[in-house]
C-alpha cells in the first residue's frame, strides 16, 4: 500500500510540475507579447520552445548529474537559470499589465466623475443665474406695488411673460440635464466601488506594511505582491520536476530491488524443491561416492 502511495504521490508531483510550468509559460508569452508587441507569433513560439527546453535541460541534468562533463553542466545549470529568469520576467509582464490596465479603468472614470461633477456644477449655475433674473424681476413688478401703480405692474408683467417663460424653460432644461448626469455619475460611482473593492486586499496588505494606502504606497505593494508570486512561480516548477524525477528514480529502484528479491527466492523455493525430490546416498572409500536418485529413477553419481 505504502508502494503505490508513493508512486502515485510521484506522478502528482510530476503532474503539479507540468501545471505550473503551463501556467507560467503561458503568463509568461502574454507579459513578453505585451513588451515585444510588434512579434507575437515568433515570441509565441519562443516562448513555448524555451519553456520546454527548460524542463528537459531540468530533468536531463538530473538523471546525468554523474557522468555529465563540468562544464556541459555548468552551462545547462546557467541556461535553466536564465531561461528561469525569462519566464519571471515575463510573468512579472503580464501581471503589470493586469494591474495597470485595472488602474486605467479606474482612473478613467475618476476623470469623467470630475468632468460631470463640472457639468453639473455649470447647469446648476444657469438656474441660479435664471432664478436670480427671475427674482429681478418680481423686484420690479413690487416696486410698482409698493408705488401704487398696479395697472402698469401688470402691464409690466405682461412684457415680462416671455422672459419669465424662457427663464423657466432654461431651470426645466438645466434641472433635467443634473438629473441625467446624476444618473451617469452614479453609474461611474458603482463601476469604480465595485474596481476599489477589487483592489481592496492589496490597500489591507499596504496599510498594514507601510501604515498607509495611499497612490505611491498601493503601486509599491503591488509589485511587491507581484515580484513574491514571480519569485516563488517557475522556480516551484522546476524543483518540482526535478522532485518528481527523483521520486520516479527511487521508486523504479525500489521496484528492482523488489523483483530481484523476489526472483532470488523463487530460485531458492525451485532450488529446495529440487534437493527434497532427490535422495542422496554415500559410499565411503579412499574417495566419497555420492549418489543422487531422482523420482523417476534417474540416477548420478559423482566422488567427493
Amino acid at each position: 500500500m505504502a508502494q503505490i502511495g508513493n508512486m502515485i504521490l510521484a506522478v502528482l508531483t510530476l503532474l503539479t510540475a507540468l501545471a505550473i510550468s503551463a501556467v507560467a509559460a503561458y503568463y509568461s508569452i502574454i507579459g513578453l507579447i505585451a513588451i515585444f508587441s510588434s512579434a507575437v507569433i515568433p515570441i509565441a513560439v519562443m516562448g513555448v520552445v524555451l519553456e520546454t527546453g527548460k524542463l528537459v535541460t531540468a530533468a536531463w541534468v538530473y538523471h546525468h548529474w554523474k557522468r555529465t562533463p563540468v562544464l556541459l553542466k555548468t552551462y545547462l545549470i546557467s541556461a535553466v537559470v536564465v531561461l528561469m529568469f525569462i519566464t519571471s520576467m515575463g510573468i512579472f509582464g503580464f501581471l503589470s499589465k493586469a494591474h495597470i490596465e485595472q488602474t486605467t479603468v479606474n482612473s478613467d472614470n475618476t476623470l469623467q466623475i470630475e468632468l460631470i461633477d463640472s457639468k453639473i456644477q455649470r447647469e446648476r449655475t444657469t438656474i441660479e443665474r435664471a432664478e436670480n433674473t427671475l427674482a429681478q424681476l418680481d423686484n420690479a413688478l413690487e416696486k410698482y406695488v409698493e408705488l401704487g401703480a398696479v395697472t402698469k405692474g401688470l402691464n409690466a408683467r405682461k412684457e415680462q411673460e416671455g422672459e419669465r417663460n424662457e427663464l423657466n424653460t432654461t431651470i426645466d432644461e438645466s434641472t433635467d440635464a443634473i438629473a441625467t448626469l446624476t444618473k451617469e455619475k452614479s453609474e461611474l460611482n458603482a463601476d469604480r466601488i465595485a474596481i476599489e473593492a477589487e483592489v481592496g486586499p492589496i490597500k489591507y496588505i499596504a496599510e498594514l506594511i507601510y501604515g498607509e494606502s495611499s497612490t505611491g504606497v498601493l503601486e509599491d505593494a503591488v509589485r511587491g505582491v507581484i515580484l513574491i508570486i514571480v519569485f516563488v512561480f517557475d522556480p516551484l516548477a522546476v524543483l518540482l520536476l526535478v522532485a518528481a524525477n527523483q521520486s520516479l528514480v527511487q521508486e523504479n529502484r525500489r521496484r528492482r530491488q523488489r523483483n530481484s528479491a523476489r526472483r532470488s527466492r523463487q530460485r531458492k523455493k525451485q532450488e529446495t524443491a529440487w534437493e527434497k525430490k532427490v535422495k542422496e546416498t554415500k559410499e565411503q572409500g579412499i574417495l566419497t561416492k555420492v549418489t543422487r536418485t531422482a523420482d523417476n529413477g534417474t540416477k548420478m553419481e559423482f566422488y567427493e
